[in-house]
């Protein structure tokens, strides 16, 4: 089910997650530089996960420090309270649970409708079913291949098969949407992903734990990701 090599562009979504809040501005324009392609911001509410990070003014007051697209993954109760809230402040793609919401269709429809992307994510034991019938509204599929709430967790083996069952759902309902994966990805785990069939990778402290030569890391992320295609 995977497409051809040349038809596929592996994106590195690195996440804040590692990133020194006091000097979260430096931290972004750094990632840009380092050759990125999109910035994953991880909202965390205390409540669908045990973690509590940081709300849409963070964010927009960080807008002005990279163009990159700004993608977020709301890990939060109800997100349809929010959505509008994360447009405006600078975010070009809104994903959330499929867990977290009662309504997922009207919300998948409520975020297209402000113009953006819509993204649904499923926890590692989720089914893919659970989108099966909403395939139509979602822009990106994101595959949890660890339990959300903590970075620097290990890469769960099972969801490899999970990112195979995605992209065989994403052909039979909508090729247009893009496979993400996060949890767990490196330099070791990366090109599995990629050979599975993910064309968006999340890494946090992966990549981050490399901070001291983050271009070199990047670039080296990147091509691990070209040769997982070949």
């Amino acid at each position: 089910m995977r497409a051809p090599a040349d038809e596929r562009v592996i994106e590195l979504a690195p996440s804040v997650l590692p990133c020194d809040f006091g000097r979260l501005g430096e931290e972004l324009a750094a990632l840009e530089r380092a050759g990125v392609d999109r910035i994953h911001w991880d909202v965390m509410d205390g409540l669908f996960v045990p973690n509590i990070t940081i709300g849409a003014p963070v964010i927009a007051s960080c807008r002005r420090y990279s163009s990159l697209p700004y993608e977020v993954h709301l890990m939060i109760v109800d997100p349809e309270r929010y959505v509008r809230e994360f447009v405006d402040a600078g975010c070009e793609l809104i994903t959330i649970h499929a867990e977290a919401t009662r309504h997922l269709h009207r919300t998948l429809s409520l975020i297209k409708s402000l113009g953006v992307r819509a993204g649904v994510a499923l926890n590692p034991a989720t089914p893919l079913t659970s989108v099966e019938y909403v395939m139509d509204q979602v822009d990106v599929l994101m595959i949890m291949s660890v339990n959300p709430g903590f970075g620097g967790q290990h890469y769960i083996e099972a969801m490899d098969a999970k990112i195979m069952a995605a992209v065989a759902l994403r052909e039979a309902t909508n090729p247009n949407t893009k496979i993400e994966v996060d949890g767990g990805i490196s330099e070791e785990t990366l090109a599995g992903c990629v050979m599975n069939g993910a064309e968006i990778l999340v890494s946090g402290s992966g990549l981050m734990a490399h901070r001291d030569h983050l271009a070199q890391a990047v670039a080296n992320f990147h091509q691990l990701a070209r040769d997982a295609l070949v």
